[in-house]
This record gives structure tokens, sequence and C-alpha cells, in this order.
């Protein structure tokens, strides 16, 4: 780019800021008078620049660490040239660059601090001349290459802010959002954070006085510089030390040959091509904020120069403790960019599951979502070391020492870039950048490490397999973030692709899912099967209120559209005669209450979805898609797609780039289930000896998970190596099958565990589908209304509470033989009833030692405040099987 090409550019200096640029009354060098309101430089000085402002559009820098090795200031010497000139960036006020001459290597470096808490050094007032008759326009002329402001400060110090061409785009992400860049940050942040502590590393002498920690004084080799996307050596695809790298599994040819990519470039690459499309979304007091992409950009990198700040350490982690919303997402994203690791934690772990993740993951910024979330942390704080802040980014915390969001944002927008620009250079792709913790449902929670390239080549991958349109899609975010799913479909595929994500309000599972779906209407939806069964019931509760000629028509319509989707997972394109009629009388109409008519994918992933709940949906034209992975493959392995193929009661197919083995299989083709692709996990954080049971010397991870594949290539689970059930006759039992045949004869069960190792025979836990309090999600007694209606069907005309039945169970399998009456007659319907069902499911068993011969109903139902459940929905069946001893025990 030519100077005179440079010299028409628009100044992005306000021209208040122009006009207040050189105030006479702070013209003084050493004592002298002031004499005019401009400052000329030497044509020694002028050549410097123009030197520097050549070199600035080549890329032939060579960059040097000045004498007294101060890790914020970097020399850069144009090729060629013995001028050094020192390069202090500070993008906190429009990324300008402050350029200060060094006369030579004994020039004093004493650092002061700017206006805009950049960093400069102080000049030699010896090179600068005072002209009396120099005006602006001169000044403008000197200044000609670029937009360049000159100004002269009262401790003598002259500074000439500099924006390069390469650099102005930075300063267009400047925005009145809802976090405005100050025009004095400084003021603000005393102001707003006064409770932050005096010291600031603001200035260079600050800096020398701190004490970096050993990770940051090392210097790298030159080399291992260039990140975010350079990938560290490596000679193994495990690791389980914070810093380590791992080897990736590129191959030559498919999807496995995309270069790996960090997940700083796949935000600016997004950015870059849709800045002004919206990014985040979330409803505040009646109306919806959002984001764009260029603002999601800022805040990130705002935040993240605040969590440094603050102290964040590089492979250090940042926790994040709350509901979805666009801090939580923010807040992560920052902790990556800043060289740390992004830890989301489930709102509904205890204290002491909070601070095991803050100890395995040396937690130095804890981020909560309300005071409820922060009591937890308050409780802890004093027992994890490393912990240096704690930010709430909801509400007005109620203690002090705790930040806000807006004194977070404040704080970064005050913080200099040069140590956020350090830590985007040494990281790498095959690096650690977020930790996800298990639920638990096994033993403590475990850090599964995942790395950049863990996170963006997988959501590429699924963005493509499943057709997602650039640009185009709309997600709804619901499900704790803190678990891969929602991390996958929520944060990075809709990076990928450019999606636009609304947030549902925190009480979204009490009830007001149905009314945001249909508010927001995505085009791609991903659900646990609770989500899905909940669904179920309520249309199957509206269902049996339809009467008449509508009844009539939505059974057939629903005949038609199980025999569409039956064609369809055949690979049959035809419809069936009707379809069409079904479609507008029924299908469409069945979509848009559930805010559904604009969804082009359905997903249901985390557990298996029943037979039922799934007909039921591929009854109305909804099929829903099932998806199969876990924490440790970054989530998903296997998909089913509704254009390339899906069946039921499948896992769906391996997505491309990743490959899956049995190991070990049996005559029916079942083993363990072997996972292998750029989407296997680094390993657990700390923790050598699970992480080597998992995965093997070639890189592929054992699920623990049985099944087998077909000749199609559709993935079938069958159950869970942990959760065999050994006989005492010494034959294994798969449980998982077993329950989902007994709750699909069971409609009225809404959990089924079968007990049984080392006992003669087996048996079940039944539990019954209850109404939960909306407020502590804990199960009430009393039926839901389904079940009442079952219960009628099976003889129980009175009864409205679990009590009711066990009552009436114990009363059925206890009376004497011979004529009963009232409700005795009920009681032994029922039992005789629930005894039919379970004989149905037993004549699914392969062997006679898979059939179940007794049954008991618990309670209460099973639920995460009540710990049989884990975060993810699962049951914790050491827990069970220890809560209920005495029920199992009445069993043999």
């Amino acid at each position: 780019m030519s100077r005179q090409q440079l010299s028409s550019m628009p100044s992005l200096t306000s021209s208040h800021d122009q006009a207040d640029a050189i105030p006479a009354a702070d013209l003084s060098l050493q004592g002298q008078q002031p004499m005019s309101s401009a400052v000329e430089m030497t044509p020694r000085r002028k050549q410097a620049y123009g030197d520097v402002i050549s070199e600035m559009n080549k890329t032939n820098f060579e960059s040097r660490r000045i004498h007294h090795e101060d890790p914020l200031i970097h020399t850069i010497v144009p090729s060629g040239d013995s001028k050094r000139v020192v390069l202090l960036s500070s993008k906190s006020r429009g990324s300008d660059w402050d350029l200060t001459m060094v006369k030579d290597e004994q020039d004093s470096n004493n650092g002061i601090e700017s206006e805009d808490s950049g960093f400069q050094l102080d000049v030699d007032s010896s090179s600068i001349k005072i002209m009396a008759n120099t005006t602006a326009a001169d000044v403008a002329d000197i200044a000609a290459p670029v937009d360049m402001t000159v100004t002269t400060k009262k401790s003598g110090t002259t500074v000439i802010n500099i924006t390069p061409p390469s650099k102005m785009e930075h300063r267009l992400l400047e925005h009145l959002h809802s976090t405005p860049l100050p025009s004095i940050v400084s003021a603000e942040v005393t102001k707003d954070c006064a409770d932050l502590g005096k010291k600031r590393t603001g200035s260079v002498l600050e800096i020398n006085e701190s004490k970096p920690s050993a990770v940051e004084i090392r210097q790298p080799h030159k080399e291992l510089i260039k990140g975010p996307d350079q990938l560290f050596p490596a000679d193994s695809y495990t690791t389980t030390a914070a810093m380590g790298a791992v080897k990736l599994k590129i191959d030559e040819r498919g999807m496995a040959s995309i270069p790996p990519l960090s997940v700083p470039t796949l935000l600016q690459r997004t950015v870059a091509r849709h800045m002004d499309h919206p990014a985040l979304c979330v409803k505040r007091d009646g109306k919806w904020i959002k984001w764009t992409y260029k603002q999601y950009l800022h805040d990130v990198t705002v935040c993240a120069k605040a969590f440094i700040r603050l102290g964040l350490e590089r492979f250090h982690s940042v926790c994040i403790l709350g509901f979805n919303s666009p801090e939580w997402i923010i807040a992560d994203l920052a902790a990556i960019h800043a060289g740390g690791f992004a830890a989301g934690i489930y709102t509904t772990n205890s204290a002491e599951a909070c601070l095991h993740c803050a100890l395995n993951g040396q937690a130095d910024i804890i981020v909560v979502e309300d005071r409820k979330q922060l009591e937890k942390i308050l409780s802890i704080k004093d027992q994890i070391p490393t912990l240096k802040a704690i930010v709430q980014y909801t509400g007005k915390p109620h203690v002090e020492g705790v930040i806000t969001w807006s004194q977070l944002m404040h704080l970064g927008n005050a913080t200099p870039d040069n140590v956020y620009e350090d830590r985007l250079k040494r990281m790498a792709v095959n690096q650690c950048c977020t930790l996800i913790y298990t639920s638990g449902t096994t033993g403590p929670p475990k850090g599964v490490m995942l790395n950049h390239d863990n996170l963006t080549w997988i959501s590429h991958n699924l963005a493509t397999y499943m057709g997602l349109r650039d640009g185009k899609e709309t997600f709804l975010s619901y499900l704790p973030l803190s678990h891969v799913a929602a991390q996958i479909t929520d944060i990075y595929v809709p990076l990928s692709m450019g999606g636009t994500v609304y947030f549902a309000q925190p009480d979204v599972l009490k009830g007001t899912l149905a009314e945001t779906l249909r508010e927001v209407r995505p085009t791609t939806f991903f659900g646990v099967p609770r989500v899905w069964e909940k669904i179920y019931e309520k249309m199957q509760a509206i269902g049996k209120q339809t009467t008449g000629m509508k009844r009539t028509i939505a059974t057939w319509a629903k005949r038609v559209g199980l025999s569409y989707n039956r064609r369809r997972m055949e690979g049959r394109s035809s419809k069936p005669f009707g379809y069409s009629i079904a479609n507008a009388l029924v299908f469409k109409k069945v979509r848009e209450a559930l805010g559904l008519d604009r969804t082009r994918v359905i997903l249901s992933g985390a557990a298996p979805l029943s037979n039922e709940v799934a007909e039921y949906f591929m009854s109305l034209d909804i099929p829903v898609m099932e998806v199969y992975g876990m924490s440790e493959s970054t989530g998903p392995h296997s998909i089913n797609n509704i254009t390339k193929g899906y069946h039921i009661n499948s896992a769906g197919k391996t997505v491309p780039g990743c490959i899956t083995k049995i190991a070990n299989p049996d005559k029916d083709g079942n083993g363990e289930i072997l996972m292998g692709g750029r989407h296997v996990f680094m390993g657990y954080l700390n923790d050598p000896g699970n992480t080597s049971s998992v995965v093997d010397d070639d890189g592929l991870l054992s699920t623990g998970d049985v099944g087998h594949t077909d000749k199609f290539g559709f993935v079938y689970i069958t159950g869970r190596i942990k959760e065999i059930l050994i006989t005492a006759g010494g034959e294994n039992v798969a449980p998982v099958l077993i329950e989902d045949n007994i709750k699909a004869e069971l409609p009225i069960v809404s959990q089924a565990m079968v007990v049984g190792d080392r006992r003669k025979f087996l048996s079940v836990l039944l539990t019954l589908r209850t109404e939960v309090d909306s407020d502590t999600q804990e199960p009430l007694p009393i039926l839901t209304r389904p079940a009442r209606d079952l219960c009628e069907e099976f003889g129980l005309s009175l009864a409205e509470t679990v009590t009711d039945v066990i009552s009436a169970a114990e009363r059925g399998m206890t009376v004497p033989a011979g004529t009963v009456t009232g409700q005795d007659a009920e009681a032994v319907k029922f039992v005789k009833a629930i005894d039919a069902a379970i004989e149905r499911a037993n004549r699914k068993a392969i062997s006679a030692a898979q059939r179940v011969q007794k049954w008991t109903i618990l309670p209460v139902d099973f639920s995460i405040p009540g710990g049989e459940l884990g975060p993810t929905m699962k049951v914790k069946r050491s827990y069970v099987a220890k809560k209920y001893a005495d029920v199992i025990e009445r069993f043999y």
C-alpha cells in the first residue's frame, strides 16, 4: 500500500480527541515554557516512523526482547535497518499502536501508563524540537502515512498514536451494547471495581513487580509461538498433564484430513463471514437482546483480558456454574482465549462436588449465575488455594469482593492486549482448552480433557453431515451447558456455520419449554429422552380429550405417518396414500403447536429413547433422530440422519471420519464398542490410571457400552459393561434392554431397575409417573393424569397417589384365593395386569435367566434431588441398590 493510499484513508480518531490532542498548557519539556500547540519530529525520527509504517505492510518482521526482558514490551526491527522502535499494543480504546522511538539501548525504559491503559516508554526530549509557528495542519502532514494523533503529557513524554491499516477493522468492533467502551476506562474501573484492590498491572513498573507463574516465565522455542493454530510435537494420543499435547489422527483424505483449527480462529473466521448476523439472543424484561457475531467476538476478547487481569494462569480453569446465558458462553470462550480451561459445573452439584471440580482444574476464577450458586462457592472458597476471583453474572452480589459482570467487562476494557495476544501465540490446537466433568454416576466426576481440534473438528463434521446451512440455522439453548452435548449443539456447531442461539428462561423445564419453542421456532432442536417423554405425556393427555370425528381423523393420520416413516427407514421415498391429506389436517398443525414447524433436524441423546415414544413421534411425522456419544468422544460418534439413513432403536451410523469397532464379539456379534477418530479425548486430567484403562496405544476409546453393528453400518447399544449382572448360575445379563421392555409394556412406570447380581433370579424395582415440584424438581406423591388413567384401566378406579397404588398392590398380592369383591377385586385385577405386562416383556428374553420373576413399587420416583439420578438423568445403580437394600433382600 502506497503512502498516498494511506494518507487518503479516513481517520478513526474522533474530532473531539483531535481537538484535545495537544493542549498548550501541557507542552513543557524539561522545564521549558509552552511555546506551541504542535510538535515537529526531527528528520531522523520522521524517517524512522516512515520505515516502520513501510515495514508494517510487509511480513518480514523480526521481534525480540529489549535487554531488560520485560515480558510485555517488544522491539520491532525493520529489515535492513538498525533503528529500533518499541511496539506497545493497546486495543482497549480502538486498536491504537503506541510507537515511541528509543535512541539506543541505554535509553531510559521507565514506564508510564496512558489514559487508555496502554503501555508507553519515556521519550528522550532531546530529539524533539518545539516549533513556535507549527500548526495542527502541519502535524497532519507529518502523520500522513496513517491515522496519527500527537499528544504531549505534563511529564514531558510525547506519544504518537498510530493506527496501522491492518488493525483498523478491530477498532470497528467497538459497539454500544451490554458492555460499552468508556472513553476513559481507568476512572470507571476505579469507581466500579474499588474492591478489586489498589494494585494494577497496567504499567511496566507494576508488571516488573508482579510475580508471573513459572509457565509465563518460561520462554518457548521460537517455533512454538505461532499459535493459536500450531501443532505441538507429541508422541502419544493421550496425556493427563494440563500442559500436555497429543497426536492427532489426521488422515490423507475424507473428513479426517481437514486441517486442525483452534477455537479462537473458528470464532474469527465466522465473524469474518457473518459479522452483523445475530449470534446470541436472550429475553430480558420481555425484550430480546441480541449479540451480533461482531459483538460476540468483542465481548469474548474483553472478558478474556479481564480474566488475565484477575490472575488466570495458562492451563488453570475458569469454573462456570449457572443456567445457560450469553454470559455463560462468553465466559467459556474467554477462558479458552486467555489460555486457560473452560470448565462447566452442573447447577445441581453440591458444594462438595463443586469443590472437587475446582481443585481438579486448579480454578483461578469461578463464574456463578446468582445468589444460590454463589453461596455454594462461598462455603468452599477457602479450600481452593488457587482461587483469585468470583464473578456473578446476574443480579447484585450480596457479599463484598464478588465481581459483577459489568465490573468484569470494564476491567477487560481497561486491560491492554499484549498479554492476551501473547497467550494466543502460545496456544496449540492439540492442547487442552475445555474440561467436561462426568456426571459421577459411577464415582467422583472425572475431568475429561478436550483440545481445540476435538471441539472444532467434530462440530464442523456434524454440521456438514446433518446438512446444516451456513448462516441460516437457529438453535434453542436450554439443556445444561456443562454437558458435552449442549456445548456441541449450543456453542460449537453454531460457531462452525454462523448459527443463531436463543436462550430459554431458567424455568424452561418447569413448564415453559413449549411456549419458548413456539416463540423461537428453531431449525435444529436437541432433547434428552425425558424431554420427549414429557411432550409425549402431555400430548397423550390432550389426545384422550379428543372425541368424535377429530379423534377418528387423528388416529387415521397417525397410522399414515407411521407407515410413511417406516418406509423412509427402509430407504423408500414413496408416500402412502392419504399422506398429503394427513399432513394438511394433522401433521402441520401439530408441528406448529409444538414450535417445530421450521425444524429440519430433531435429535435425542444422552440416553436411549423408548420405542413407544419414538414411534409416537414418527406417527406424527416428527421423526426424532437418536445420537450416540459420550463426553470422552466430544459428544457425537454415531447419529441417525433423515436423509442418509435412520432406524428406530439404533444409535445411527458412525459419523464420517470416525471408526467403530466391536471388541471380542460373542455369537450374536455383541461386544464392547470401541471408538476411534479425532474426536477422542486427550485423557482424564491428572488421572493416568483411568485414562490408560479406556484409551489404548492406538487411540481407540473403550466406551464400556455393549453393542453391535449391522450390515448397513447402524450401531446398536444393548447394555453397559459396568451394569452387567452376573446371576448365581454365572450368566451375564444386560439389564437395560430388560428394563426398556418392561417400561414399554407398562406406560404407568417411570423408572425400572433390574436387580439380581449373584442371585438365583432377577427382580425389578418400579417407580410410577408422578407430578414434580416446579421449584425443587422433587417428585410429588400425586400421580400424573395419564398414570391415573392407566390405573383405572388396570382396575384401580380411585387411585390418586403412589400410596394408593402401593396399598392396592399389597392387598392384591395377599388377598386369600376365592371370591373377592369391591376394592380387593380391583387390587387383584391391578396385580394381574402388572404380572401380565412383565410376562409379555419376559417373552422377549433370550434365556430363562433373563426373565424377571418378582417386582415391587417404590414410594418415590427417581430424581436428581433424591440422588438416584445423575445430572444427565442416568440411574445411579449402586446408590439405588444401597438405598433400597432392605427391599431387595425381601425379594430373596
